[in-house]
């Protein structure tokens, strides 16, 4: 029988993490997010910072439409890629679970009984949220917002071939800067 897992999908500072350990703490159930990222670093040797980075970016960056290389094999990214199936992939047949990011809901479409979330909200919500939480200030936050989401769906359409972001692609989008973040948590707790 196949697990419900909640795989979560998210803007760069609309509180998609925060909503899916809160969802999992309120359904008893583990939420992977950073763990993953330990999980890949302790399994393919590389360093978990690298593996962060490499997570938002596709392989080859801008050079990649132009010249591939994998002319001479697999990358470390590609390296990286196939862990990241395998870690939830396993997570996923072990337990019910929340799944923060990673292409999780790309990877588990047909491996597991998935409620896939896409959190997004306006950029005012987020600007003022990275800088709240997370004490954003280097650049404007709106330009650093722009530069992660432009990142995360670059990575996301290398990898799965789909568009980020596009409703059609989840089950469900919510708005967290117009809904709140308990009221998000609320609803997929209704939904699970």
């Amino acid at each position: 029988m196949k697990n419900r897992i909640i795989t979560i999908s998210r803007e760069f500072g609309s509180g998609g993490r925060t909503i899916g350990k809160k969802t999992a703490e309120v359904l008893g159930i583990p939420c992977y997010d950073s763990e993953l990222i330990q999980k890949i670093a302790q399994e393919s040797g590389f360093d978990a910072r690298y593996i962060k980075d490499a997570g938002e970016y596709a392989p080859g960056g801008f050079l990649a439409s132009a010249f591939s290389n994998r002319a001479f094999g697999p990358t470390n990214e590609d390296y990286l890629w196939e862990i990241q199936c395998r870690i939830i992939t396993e997570l996923a047949e072990k337990e019910p679970c929340v799944i923060v990011g990673r292409c999780a809901d790309y990877i588990l479409r047909d491996k597991a009984d998935c409620l896939k979330v896409f959190i997004h909200a306006d950029m005012a919500f987020r600007a003022h949220r990275i800088v709240a939480v997370y004490g954003e200030r280097d650049q404007s936050p709106e330009q650093r917002l722009k530069d992660k989401d432009k990142r995360r769906a670059a990575y996301h359409r290398f990898y799965t071939n789909m568009k980020w972001g596009h409703a059609q692609n989840y089950d469900i989008t919510l708005n967290s800067g117009a809904l709140g973040i308990d009221k998000c948590v609320d609803i997929l707790r209704q939904l699970y």
